[in-house]
């Protein structure tokens, strides 16, 4: 038996809550290291002013070492414990005067902008949240890669989700992008159609599949050539909204190609035909068939009969009796009973025919 293209790593509630604490484990240990590096510059620079600043107490007040920087740290976050020349401006040393301005000015200008970082910070949980992200990432292995993030997208993580698979998703929308952020979601945002930075940063060396789902065509193109080329070897699922692009994303190398619009047309015409189906195959080597149910009335000429006779209008891939699947369909002494649930592949023009024959007339 093959090995399958993705690991389960758990049941999906077990995995997202780890995942969660995750996030919060990470956020807890480097939050703060993170903030020293989007602040350093500007903590460096204050501290340079504190150090001039009691460079200038101590050589024009003539203030002890300590005093001097005590004097600095007071002016510069203007507390006012010391106020140089005993506040009489007039007769204050002009060269000093002029350091102390210029010391004011740059270290305002500073603390202002530690604010603004510490602000937006807060705001976007950009710091620990994207760090925790990065570490988190880096520790996946056979997860799948999610491009785009809108309905489609969407549905595909649900079922990841729902199958306890890991995911990234990668989005180009930052709004998006926030929203997945606050949900504990790993994302990545791409910036500026830099879609190979993008997939190196979700993963893709360690990854085993792609699933490329965004809304426009033309990027997902781009996106198709750019996790060939760093990974030739992985599996490349794409959709299509344009069913002449087919081949296009083919050639681009992706591996299944799914056109969406063609599915929903499909999944609608054949609607109108019959209400017994429930899904539709595409496959380069045997087109499009569809999959059916059809439910075995008492009337049907189908009961008592095997499945030789079912198989002269569709290869029957299944049949269910009760809530179990049966396992010897094929034998020789198989009879179909009534109430009997038949699971079909074919053509739209030979499920109607079985249609009419597993109803009563």
């Amino acid at each position: 038996m093959p090995d399958p293209i993705l690991s389960r790593p758990g049941k999906s509630k077990f995995r997202k809550e780890t995942q969660k604490f995750g996030f919060l484990l990470f956020e807890a240990m480097y939050g703060p290291i993170i903030f020293l590096k989007a602040v350093y510059r500007q903590l460096v620079l204050l501290t340079v002013m504190f150090l001039s600043g009691a460079v200038i107490f101590s050589h024009y007040e003539h203030l002890p070492a300590i005093a001097s920087l005590l004097a600095s740290v007071s002016t510069i976050t203007t507390i006012g414990l010391y106020v140089p020349n005993g506040g009489n401006f007039a007769t204050l040393n002009r060269t000093e005067a002029f350091l102390l301005i210029v010391m004011i000015i740059v270290s305002v200008g500073a603390g202002a902008s530690i604010v603004q970082s510490t602000v937006n910070a807060a705001v976007e949980s950009a710091l620990a949240k994207g760090d925790a992200e990065k570490r988190l990432i880096s520790r996946l292995k056979s997860h799948v890669i999610v491009f785009g993030y809108s309905h489609l997208g969407v549905y595909v993580v649900d079922k990841l989700e729902e199958l306890g698979y890991d995911y990234v998703v990668i989005t180009k929308d930052n709004v998006v992008y926030q929203e997945l952020l606050k949900k504990n979601v790993l994302a990545i945002l791409e910036h500026e159609t830099q879609p190979i930075i993008a997939l190196r940063a979700a993963g893709i060396e360690k990854a085993a599949l792609v699933v490329v789902a965004h809304q426009t065509d033309s990027d997902n193109m781009l996106f198709i050539l750019s996790a060939r080329k760093l990974r030739p070897d992985i599996r490349i699922v794409s959709v299509v909204h344009d069913s002449a692009l087919i081949e296009t994303a083919k050639n681009a190398g992706a591996d299944v190609v799914i056109p969406s619009s063609v599915t929903v047309g499909h999944l609608l015409a054949l609607s109108a035909v019959t209400k017994d189906l429930v899904g539709i195959v595409f496959s380069e080597k045997i087109g499009t068939k569809e999959i059916a149910q059809f439910t075995v009335f008492k009337t049907s000429s189908l009961i008592g009969k095997g499945m030789e006779e079912v198989s002269k209008y569709a290869r029957v891939i299944g049949v269910v009796r009760g809530n179990d699947v049966v396992s010897n369909m094929f034998d020789r002494d198989f009879a179909l009973q009534e109430n009997d649930t038949i699971l079909v592949l074919g053509d739209p023009s030979n499920l109607d025919v079985l249609e009419k024959k597993a109803k009563a007339k």
